[in-house]
């Protein structure tokens, strides 16, 4: 898997720290912490104020990065908004796949999606704007560039395992926890987790996976609402 492409986005040093550390708080105690503060606030806010504060964070010690990579994907926005667009087509084309080997499996269905949508009937607002435009910031900073921009100085090989592994188990321990058939579930973050790994070489811009995850959830969510209006 090792190739010549000229990848040169990087954090620096402390950054890299910050955005690892802040993985396990964001997934572990961040929640935690809030629900203590505010025990009578609704789930639906509770995830928005976990994604806000997680976003803050980034702006405070990631704007040097943002900013660096954001000037490096004008640089040439042409060719960066078609490969996002490429990498949306192929992930589509994958997503088939998977959905095929996960219906001979018996096992369609996708808690996150459910959860999101149902979030969103009642914080219709606020599960959108999180969704579609704060956590693809967060989490790209921390599994693309902060968990696979640092291992890929290593090992390419490396950087996509783990990226992906991390990436696909946040998604679904909450809910393999209680029912380990759950897991399965992993499958289907594969597909975008490799892709949005992808699409960050090839753009060599942090901003190039933060706009195709943009892309991906902001169409995930109009055919989700769509078809819960015919269910």
């Amino acid at each position: 898997m090792e190739n010549k492409l000229n990848f040169t986005s990087s954090a620096s040093k402390p950054q890299f720290l910050a955005l690892l550390l802040y993985i396990p708080v964001h997934i572990l105690a961040m929640p935690s912490l809030i629900y203590l503060l505010f025990p009578d606030m609704s789930l639906e806010r509770l995830n928005f104020a976990v994604y806000a504060v997680a976003a803050v964070f980034m702006l405070c010690t990631q704007w040097s990065f943002l900013k660096r990579d954001f000037g490096s994907f004008m640089d040439r926005p042409f060719i960066n908004l078609l490969t996002v667009a490429m990498c949306y087509g192929a992930l589509w084309a994958m997503n088939i796949a998977v959905g095929l080997i996960l219906l001979l499996l018996s096992h369609s269905s996708n808690q996150n999606n459910e959860l999101v949508m149902e979030l969103a009937s009642n914080e219709a607002g606020l599960i959108t704007a999180m969704t579609i435009y704060i956590a693809p910031i967060v989490e790209e900073l921390m599994f693309r560039g902060g968990l696979f921009g640092l291992l890929r100085k290593r090992s390419r090989v490396l950087a996509y395992v783990l990226s992906i592994l991390l990436f696909s188990v946040f998604h679904v321990w909450s809910y393999a926890i209680s029912d380990p058939g759950y897991w399965l579930q992993i499958i289907q973050y594969i597909p975008i987790s490799f892709v949005l790994c992808f699409c960050y070489e090839r753009t060599n811009s942090i901003w190039g996976c933060i706009f195709l995850h943009m892309l991906n959830n902001g169409i995930a969510m109009s055919m989700l609402s769509v078809l819960q209006q015919y269910m």
